[in-house]
C-alpha cells in the first residue's frame, strides 16, 4: 500500500495560508494589492477586533463577473500570468493566485462584486475552505471582500496572534505602506468605526502623503531625491538630519511600487547617513526604486517583501549616489524662498553669536579656547566643590578659565526662545547632551544643571504665589540622626509650605508621606538630611526669602536623576521648553552653568 497520498485542496490551501497569511496585516496587504491591480482609485479598510474579528476591504475597481468571482477562489487562478515568461516580467502587485483561496480557507469569507454596467452582481460565501455558495446580489461599483473570524478553524495558529492592539498596528502599517507607494489612491482605514488613517489622493506634492503617514511634523524636513543610472531610477524624499527616529520604522523602500524590506537595500540606505546622524538614531527615508521588471525577481519570498536584482551593485550605487548628493548639499541649511529656510530670528541669533565671538577674541589670549556659557551671574562655589562639581561650571573665582570652563564675565541669561531652538545631536560621555544652536553654534548642555535650574524656577514661583508645589505620593520611613529628625519635626510647617509632609515615627525615625512633583525618584535619606540643614529657624516668617536655601536643596536633589539615567528625547524637549521660561537670576546650590557654547566661526578658525 502506498505511503504517499495526495493532499486535499482544503489542506493545500491551509498550508498556503501559513505562508501567505501570517496575521491580519497580511490579509489587508493582499486584498488591497488586488484592489490596486483592479484599477481602484479609492480603498476603504474596515477592521474589528484588531483585524481578527473582521476585515472588510472595499474598492472602486473594475470588479468581476460571476465566472471570475468563482475562479479567484481556486488556487493558482490569476489574471496576472498567462505563460512562463510572464513570471520574469511581473508588473502587477499580485501574481501567484494563492492569497484569496488561502484567506478563504482560514476564515468566514464573503465576496461581493460586479462588472461595470452589470444589472446583477455576484456574492460568494466560503466558510473555512468549504464549498463556495454563489448567489445573485445587487450590482455595485468594484468589489467588497469581508473576512471574519480569521483562523477560527486553525486554533493552533490563532493562539500565536498578538494582542489586538499589536495586530491592529501591523494592519494599519500595511495600509500606510501602500499609501506611500500609491499616493494617487485614496485610502481610508477605520477600526470599530473610529478612523485610524485617512488620506485622500495627494495632489502635486508627494510630501503631503508622506506627512500623513509619518506625521505633519515631518513635512518641512522632507527634501527630494532623484538619480537615474543605466536603467535604474531612484526617486523619493529624505528627512533632514534634524528629523530622525530611534528605530528604522521611518525607512521605506519600494521596488516598482512594491514595498520591500531587503537587508541589502536597508544597509545601502543607512550607509550615507553614518556621518550625519548621532549614534542610536535612524534616518527617515521614502524611496521609490524603478527598474525594468525583467531585471528584478519578486518571486523569492512568501510575502514578496524581498527581491533579487540582476544588477544588485548597480542599484546600490544609484541609491548611494542619490542620497549622498542630497546629504552633501545639505539643503535644510536654508535657501532663499525655500520652505524651512533660515528665519529672521535665526539670523538674529547668528549675529549675536558673531558679536560674542568678537568680544571674546578681544579679551582672550591668542590660541586660547573660547567657550561661552549661559546661566545666572557668577556665584562662589562651595569650598568642597571642585571646578566641575554638579555641572559643567562651578569655576572658582580668581582662577583663569581652562578649556571648557566658564568665563565669569560672560555669564548671562539666554535670549528668548534659545533653548527651544536647540537641535539635539547626541549624548556625550553618557551624560552631556550635544546640540546645534541657532546661528551655527555647538552647544553642550549639562542635564543636571538644566534640571536644577528648571526645578528651582518652578518651586520658587509656587512659593511666590503662596501655593505649595502639588504633592506627589511617596510613602517611606527613614531613620535619621537625632539632630536631623528634631529639625524636621520642628520645621514641619516650613516643610508643608514646600510640599513635603513628614511625621514622627518613633525615636529618630520619620515617615515621609509626600514630596513635590519631581522628587519622587530621589534618595529620601539624603534629601531629608539636606533639608534639615537648610530649614529656617522655627517661628520665623515662611516666605520665598527664608525658604530659598531649602528650595535650592530640593531643586538639586530633583536633578540628580539626570546624572544616572540619560534623558529621553521627549524628556529633553520638555526640559528645553522649561528652560525657555526659567528665571536665571537666583543662584543654584552649586552655581553651575547650564550650557557651554562655541560659535561656528570659532570652530572654523580652529579647523584651519
Amino acid at each position: 500500500m502506498s505511503r504517499i497520498a495526495r493532499l486535499s485542496d482544503v489542506l493545500i490551501n491551509k498550508i498556503a495560508a501559513g505562508e501567505v497569511v501570517e496575521r491580519p496585516a497580511s490579509v489587508v496587504k493582499e486584498l488591497c494589492e488586488n484592489s490596486i491591480d483592479a484599477g481602484a482609485r479609492t480603498l476603504r479598510v474596515e477592521l474589528e477586533g484588531g483585524g481578527l474579528g473582521r476585515i472588510t476591504v472595499s474598492d472602486d475597481g473594475h470588479g468581476m463577473g460571476r465566472e471570475d468571482a468563482m475562479l479567484c477562489l481556486e488556487r493558482h487562478a490569476t489574471s496576472k500570468l498567462r505563460e512562463l515568461d510572464d513570471l520574469f516580467r511581473i508588473d502587477s502587485m499580485g501574481f501567484r493566485g494563492e492569497a484569496v483561496p488561502a484567506i478563504a480557507s482560514v476564515s468566514r469569507f464573503t465576496l461581493h462584486t460586479a462588472e461595470p454596467g452589470a444589472l446583477v452582481g455576484t456574492r460568494v460565501t466560503v466558510e473555512g475552505g468549504g464549498p463556495a455558495v454563489v448567489e445573485d446580489a445587487p450590482p455595485r461599483v468594484g468589489t467588497v471582500i469581508s473576512v471574519e473570524d480569521l483562523f477560527f478553524n486553525v486554533p493552533a495558529r490563532r493562539k500565536f496572534m498578538r494582542k489586538g492592539d499589536t495586530e491592529l498596528k501591523h494592519a494599519e502599517e500595511a495600509a500606510m505602506r501602500l499609501a506611500l507607494a500609491y499616493p494617487d489612491v485614496a485610502i481610508f482605514v477605520t477600526h470599530e468605526g473610529n478612523a485610524l488613517f485617512t488620506s485622500a489622493a495627494s495632489g502635486s506634492d508627494p510630501r503631503d502623503r508622506i506627512a500623513e503617514v509619518l506625521g505633519p511634523a515631518s513635512h518641512p524636513h522632507l527634501f527630494p531625491v532623484e538619480e537615474r543610472r543605466l536603467g535604474v531610477t531612484v526617486t523619493g524624499y529624505i528627512a533632514s538630519p534634524e528629523y530622525t527616529l530611534p528605530n528604522a520604522r521611518g525607512l521605506y523602500t519600494f521596488v516598482n511600487r512594491r514595498y520591500v524590506r531587503d537587508r541589502g537595500l536597508i544597509s545601502c540606505v543607512q550607509r550615507p547617513f553614518q556621518d550625519f546622524l548621532p549614534a542610536g538614531r535612524q534616518p527617515v527615508v521614502v524611496l521609490q526604486i524603478d527598474v525594468d521588471p525583467r531585471a528584478v525577481d519578486v518571486n523569492v519570498h512568501p510575502q514578496k517583501q524581498e527581491v533579487r536584482f540582476s544588477d544588485a551593485r548597480g542599484v546600490q550605487d544609484t541609491i548611494g549616489a542619490a542620497l549622498t548628493r542630497v546629504l552633501r548639499a545639505a539643503p535644510w541649511l536654508g535657501a532663499a524662498g525655500q520652505e524651512g529656510a533660515a528665519q529672521p530670528q535665526d539670523a538674529a541669533h547668528y549675529a549675536l553669536a558673531v558679536e560674542r565671538f568678537l568680544t571674546r577674541a578681544q579679551e582672550a589670549t591668542w590660541g586660547a579656547p573660547l567657550p561661552t556659557v549661559m546661566d545666572a551671574p557668577s556665584v562662589p562655589s562651595s569650598p568642597q566643590a571642585g571646578p566641575f562639581a554638579g555641572g559643567l561650571g562651578g569655576l572658582p573665582l580668581g582662577r583663569a578659565p581652562a578649556f571648557g570652563e566658564a568665563q565669569p564675565q560672560l555669564n548671562e541669561a539666554p535670549p528668548p526662545g534659545y533653548f527651544g531652538a536647540l537641535r539635539p545631536l547626541g549624548l556625550l560621555g553618557g551624560r552631556f547632551h550635544v546640540c546645534e544652536g541657532p546661528g551655527g553654534t555647538l552647544v553642550v548642555l549639562d542635564p543636571h544643571a538644566a534640571l536644577e535650574r528648571a526645578r528651582l524656577t518652578s518651586y520658587l514661583r509656587l512659593l511666590d504665589t503662596s501655593k505649595p508645589p502639588a504633592p506627589s505620593l511617596f510613602g517611606t520611613t527613614v531613620d535619621l540622626s537625632l539632630a536631623a529628625a528634631r529639625s524636621l519635626v520642628e520645621g514641619r510647617d516650613a516643610l508643608a509650605r514646600l510640599g513635603v509632609d513628614v511625621e514622627p515615627f518613633g525615636g529618630t525615625a520619620v515617615a515621609l508621606k509626600t514630596v513635590p512633583a519631581g522628587l519622587e525618584g530621589t534618595e529620601p535619606r539624603a534629601l531629608l538630611e539636606a533639608l534639615a540643614r537648610a530649614l529656617p529657624p522655627p517661628g520665623g516668617e515662611l516666605d520665598a526669602v527664608s525658604l530659598a536655601e531649602a528650595v535650592r536643596v530640593m531643586a538639586c536633589h530633583a536633578a540628580r536623576r539626570a546624572t544616572t539615567t540619560p534623558l529621553t528625547d521627549a524628556q529633553l524637549r520638555a526640559l528645553l521648553g522649561e528652560l525657555d521660561k526659567a528665571d536665571f537670576t537666583p543662584p543654584c546650590t552649586h552655581g553651575t552653568v547650564v550650557v557651554l557654547e562655541m560659535p561656528l566661526l570659532e570652530l572654523e578658525r580652529r579647523a584651519r
